[in-house]
């Protein structure tokens, strides 16, 4: 824990294998879980935040115009793992959900981010709605996200959710741990 951290520790712990199955604690693996995972989703929120900034874009009103096929994409993929968390919870398997938001946020790294780049690095115009929907989407997951990973890291949840939601919103919740549970939306 002194090395990398209660919430690195506790992915290791949950992620590594099922409960009740004997393992050996190993602090590389920790290390490879920490970096594999959290510094993952830690550097898209950081490059979220930063564009942000640049373009002065805060959360409101949620995007309602056609988003593109990537947008639509991960949304699906992010209601998906809404479902498969909530079960794996439900059924006592916090492995198996620890190990789809891992899989998610690297499809969220890897996949979204990287094509989208350039979505964000455009200057910013009146009326852009392709950029507005890159932001609006990765906001949603970043959030989402947030929320999912609090039973497992809740130092992490917790500092991601405050500086995307409560400095935004002074009415949320101040918490992610009093935040309602998300909710699948079976449209998207």
């Amino acid at each position: 824990i002194a090395e990398y951290g209660a919430d690195a520790t506790r992915w290791y712990m949950y992620t590594a294998s099922p409960a009740g199955s004997s393992r050996r604690f190993s602090g590389a693996l920790v290390e490879e879980g920490l970096r594999r995972f959290m510094l993952t989703l830690w550097n898209t929120y950081s490059f979220f935040v930063s564009y942000a900034n640049i373009d002065g874009w805060t959360p409101g009103t949620e995007f309602r115009g056609p988003r593109p096929e990537i947008d639509r994409w991960l949304l699906s993929e992010l209601n998906s793992l809404v479902v498969r968390v909530t079960e794996a919870l439900d059924g006592y398997d916090p492995t198996a959900g620890g190990r789809a938001i891992e899989a998610f946020v690297d499809d969220l790294s890897n996949w979204y981010v990287r094509r989208s780049r350039r979505r964000f690095w455009r200057g910013a115009t009146e009326g852009d709605d392709d950029k507005q929907s890159a932001y609006d989407t990765l906001y949603t997951a970043l959030v989402t996200v947030s929320k999912l990973i609090a039973p497992f890291t809740p130092f992490v949840a917790e500092e991601l959710y405050r500086n995307l939601v409560v400095s935004n919103d002074p009415s949320a919740p101040i918490s992610v741990h009093l935040a309602t549970w998300p909710e699948a939306d079976g449209s998207l």
